[in-house]
């Protein structure tokens, strides 16, 4: 049986009901994406039409998944919401405090040593609160999540960016910072602009080299890292049907990659197969009785752009096989015309690493397709030119591809094999070949390939494809290989091609797992006792944040202007930082050392206007914090691009950073940065950037009269006293103007529950 099957069983209960209302309060046939959104309002039956891309609207989201470095913060901010247990069923996973080194026994062994005191505070916070965990070792978040928690037309929220896998599964899942869960632990609505629509519809069918990454890296070439902000995506087609449930998750997945709010497929015979395959035929009994209130009606896919803001199309018969990069995840290429581009930008041709796995890429099928290019090595006598690593998506994966002999092909080609977990996809990665800053270039079929984020080498060059296409440029060693038209030399110095991959959809003799590594919580945890030392390096309670004081913010002093892309990786690193995740002020000391300074071009190294030094981002806002004066961030377009980490909000708010003026922001890390109190507003004149020079000093004119919908005047002082009065505009409504004079969401939530 399923886990939470009567929750389950409530959404199909209330499904019809709900999306008949909507249907008839809309007027029109909905978009799958509607179905689910009218589904799940916080008020039930809908009674008005939300206007896509301007309403905020209040959800009940079905279920709540945190990682192990976001649950942290998000679990110490629950402690305080003085709740006794959380209100909706919720998991936590611990997946990115494994460090990919030495191989997965030794590596995972490492972990529990030195991560025991995290893991052993998330233990016990779940046991308190009645939240389902899942030990190191166990898996993916995001591949557990569809393999035991997905379900067609359900909503969950997650704090992690790339839980928008489940829509693989028909799901939409959205991700979010930490407060954003809580407020749905503690029995709260959670609030979303009501979202544009992206259709994009499949014809055709992927055949030979192409797999389903290929659709998501040429959807990112065309909708570029910020083309889905503020929007769904919905694919459909015969394209999408004839293609595999974790197929579909792998797109899903990596539609975090454009901004996208999620992404989802309808309900369809590959998901009923995947779910009755992972021992959830219960839910897949649910599902037919309701199937067609699991898609769109009819009419949006016949007549799509009627019903979309916006409609790609998409051949997969005639799709080529891509590879992204490098430093962005939208720079496409297929993989033919690579060597000449990479010839021309001077990227090294040389590839050292090929690295297989990740919440994208890591499902049986992966493996499989994967692992049939790899013996086509072996058999042939071609040894591999790169290094090779393997992430199993989870210990379900792992045990079911050792018994049927997946991971032996890839170790008779001296692949590592690691632990399940995200290791180098998050940083977590003890690279040995390299040392220094070593121009380089890998491979790897993650979803992002941020500067530093693997190794933190700032001149690996990284370049995202499907694990088949990975794996093959892995054993060639060279970037402007082609499998499809290329031959390679063996060791008897014959020329041989390889031949197209083969992959099995699911293991024909069924999944299988000795300890999938799942802990229940007990029933009640009233008695369990949950411990901070206050000497933790690791792990401190929070202080709450300061409510506004109701005055204009003046004299305020510029920290920094980042020049061009600033991520959430900029903003806060993750790698080594992982381990401060629980200690707000210890992490606090990576704060937008990533971001490059557009006065000098340098990243940590801003000027102090107390002084008149230069220093580092964080010592500099913290003499600024001593003397007890705000500061202001400005930044460029899409700012916050990346994960979901509210960390990159709370540690400017933490040292004491007032606003964050930029052209414009990704969705989670705007909406974190009001969660936690923090000014994030943007240029109503985005040449007003240039304006801004290093001495600057802001005066904010008539914050006192913060209202939605209303500019904000900001007097901008020059060192030579000359000034310029900019407008600035801003997305707070009612409630999220509540939470900035409060000091933070939780602040007003404590209030609300004293």
């Amino acid at each position: 049986m399923a886990f939470d099957i009567e929750m389950i069983k409530g959404v199909y209960e209330g499904i019809a009901e709900r999306v008949d209302k909507a249907r008839e309060v809309v007027g029109r046939p909905l978009t799958l994406s509607e179905k689910i959104l009218y589904a799940h309002l916080w008020d039930g039956n809908p009674e008005n039409a939300f206007v896509r891309g301007k309403d905020y609207v209040d959800f009940a989201p079905d279920r709540i998944a945190c990682q192990d470095a976001t649950a942290q913060m998000a679990l110490l901010q629950f402690m305080q919401a003085g709740k006794a247990k959380v209100a909706v069923p919720t998991t936590v996973h611990c997946d990115h405090l494994i460090q990919a080194k030495m191989g997965a026994a030794i590596d995972l062994k490492t972990a529990n040593a030195t991560s025991s005191e995290v893991f052993d505070f998330l233990a016990s916070v779940s046991n308190k609160y009645g939240i389902g965990f899942w030990k190191p070792g166990a898996g993916i978040i995001h591949q557990v999540v569809l393999e035991n928690y997905a379900f067609p037309g359900g909503m969950m929220i997650g704090t992690d960016s790339h839980t928008v896998n489940a829509g693989g599964l028909g799901m939409l899942a959205i991700g979010v910072g930490g407060a954003d869960a809580v407020d749905v632990m503690a029995g709260m609505p959670w609030e979303l602009k009501f979202p544009k629509l992206i259709g994009v519809k499949l014809t055709g069918k992927l055949s030979g080299w192409t797999a389903p990454k290929d659709v998501i890296l040429k959807v990112a070439g065309i909708l570029t890292v910020k083309g889905g902000t503020g929007a769904i995506i919905e694919y459909f087609g015969e394209g999408a049907k004839a293609m595999s449930c974790t197929g579909k998750g792998t797109i899903c997945n990596m539609g975090a990659e454009v901004g996208a709010t999620t992404s989802t497929f309808g309900y369809d015979d590959s998901m009923e197969r995947y779910l009755r395959a992972t021992g959830r035929a219960d839910v897949a009994d649910a599902a037919n009785e309701v199937k067609e209130y699991l898609t769109a009606d009819e009419e949006v896919y016949a007549d799509p752009e009627q019903y979309f803001d916006e409609l790609i199309e998409i051949n997969l018969s005639e799709l080529r096989p891509h590879l992204n990069g490098p430093f962005t995840p939208d720079l496409a290429t297929p993989v033919g015309e690579l060597g000449d581009k990479a010839r021309e930008n001077d990227w090294p041709i040389k590839v050292d690493w090929g690295l297989i796995g990740s919440c994208t890429n890591s499902s049986y099928e992966d493996l499989t397709r994967a692992a049939s290019i790899a013996k086509q090595a072996v058999d042939k006598n071609i040894k591999a030119k790169s290094d090779f690593g393997i992430n199993p998506g989870s210990e379900q994966i792992r045990y079911t591809a050792e018994r049927d002999g997946l991971l032996k092909i890839f170790e008779d080609l001296d692949a590592t094999i690691f632990t399940n977990a995200c290791g180098p996809c998050i940083g977590q990665w003890d690279r040995s070949d390299l040392k220094g800053e070593e121009k380089n270039t890998i491979v790897h079929s993650f979803n992002r390939n941020f500067s530093k984020r693997a190794d933190g080498n700032p001149n690996t060059h990284a370049f995202v494809g499907s694990p088949e296409m990975v794996a093959a440029i892995a054993i060639s060693g060279r970037l402007d290989f082609d499998p499809v038209n290329d031959s390679l030399i063996n060791e008897n110095g014959e020329e041989v091609k390889l031949d197209e991959p083969q992959g099995i959809e699911l293991p024909p003799r069924g999944f299988d797992v000795e300890d999938a590594g799942y802990v229940e919580p007990v029933a009640d945890g009233s008695g369990v006792e949950v411990s901070v030392s206050p000497t933790s390096e690791r792990l401190e309670i929070l202080t709450p944040f300061a409510p506004w004081d109701g005055q204009n913010i003046t004299g305020a002093k510029l920290l920094i202007k980042a020049f061009g892309k600033c991520t959430t990786d900029h903003i806060s690193m993750a790698g080594p930082w992982l381990r401060f995740r629980g200690h707000l002020d210890n992490i606090s000391n990576n704060c937008l050392i990533g971001a490059v300074n557009a006065y000098n071009k340098k990243t940590n190294f801003v000027k102090n206007q107390l002084t008149g030094e230069y220093g580092g981002v964080p010592d500099t806002q913290r003499e600024y914090k001593a003397q007890g004066i705000p500061t202001v961030v400005v930044g460029d377009h899409n700012y916050g691009e990346g994960s979901s980490r509210e960390h990159a909000a709370m540690e400017p708010r933490h040292l004491g950073v007032k606003v964050v003026l930029v052209k414009s922001f990704a969705r989670i890390h705007e909406t974190n940065l009001k969660k936690q109190g923090m000014l994030g507003i943007t240029f109503a004149n985005e040449s007003d950037y240039d304006k801004i020079q290093e001495d600057d000093t802001f005066n904010f004119i008539d914050l006192t009269d913060f209202a939605p919908g209303k500019q904000l005047t900001i007097e901008v002082v020059h060192a030579d006293g000359t000034k310029d009065v900019i407008k600035a505009n801003h997305s707070y409504n009612d409630s999220q103007i509540e939470w900035f004079k409060e000091g933070s969401a939780l602040n007003l939530i404590k209030k609300q529950n004293a």
